[in-house]
């Protein structure tokens, strides 16, 4: 069973574990034409930028990639609009503190923005979506399935740092440097063999099973554990 619920909160910083060594860091700040998506924590999870991906995008001062926009379910499926990294245990949020921050610009209101497995899938999964223009935080676990949603329409064209911290306790929800949103309760552990897809879903075929392509601008995507 999904929990969803919202609660605001009064504003506050980003938790200090971002302070921290990431247990991923992918800048993609890389040149045009890139196909490498560099990871810059120093553990060498770089992946792999599809043929449709706009790299070395500038706008409203930052250099990042572009996700044209895909109708959604419209076949065939088309892996060329992801980026993504192999399966690694650093990339599972497990059993301990984790978290996702990415800075994104859009004018959309579809997609999933970033995951590591499915709904379905074995072990779990976590993503961040943006239905409506509203970032959604999902982590699903062996105990529960966690939802925080943003309170407000983040698909004004501007650009946000939207961060879904998971603990023991719940799941917490920051854009651009304040609390927003959280939900108490517990997932249990989360661990897939899948791999992080930045763009969309791996496993699709946009008749049966939508590919929930994003579409709009990523500066970074960072991966905070333990």
């Amino acid at each position: 069973m999904l929990a969803v619920g919202i609660v605001l909160l009064a504003p506050a910083a980003a938790a200090d574990a971002s302070a921290r060594r990431p247990a991923a860091l992918w800048e993609m700040n890389e040149r045009p034409g890139a196909r490498t998506m560099v990871d810059s924590s120093g553990r060498g999870l770089h992946g792999r930028i599809g043929s449709d991906v706009h790299t070395g995008t500038r706008v409203r001062g930052a250099t990042g990639f572009r996700f044209d926009r895909v109708e959604p379910d419209s076949p065939p499926p088309r892996p060329g609009q992801l980026a993504t990294v192999r399966d690694a245990g650093a990339l599972d949020p497990g059993t301990r503190p984790f978290a996702v921050t990415v800075r994104l610009r859009t004018t959309h209101k579809f997609g999933n923005i970033i995951q590591k497995g499915q709904a379905a899938a074995a072990g779990g999964n976590y993503k961040l979506q943006i239905p409506g223009g509203i970032v959604e935080c999902v982590f699903r676990g062996s105990a529960d399935s966690l939802l925080v949603s943003s309170p407000r329409r983040l698909n004004d064209g501007r650009w946000h740092t939207v961060r879904c911290a998971r603990t023991g306790s719940g799941l917490t929800l920051t854009v651009d440097g304040s609390t927003v949103a959280r939900r108490s309760g517990w997932t249990g552990r989360i661990a897939n063999s899948w791999p992080v897809s930045i763009g969309g879903k791996t496993d699709c075929d946009q008749i049966d099973v939508g590919c929930d392509y994003y579409a709009g601008d990523l500066d970074y995507v960072r991966i905070d554990a333990g």
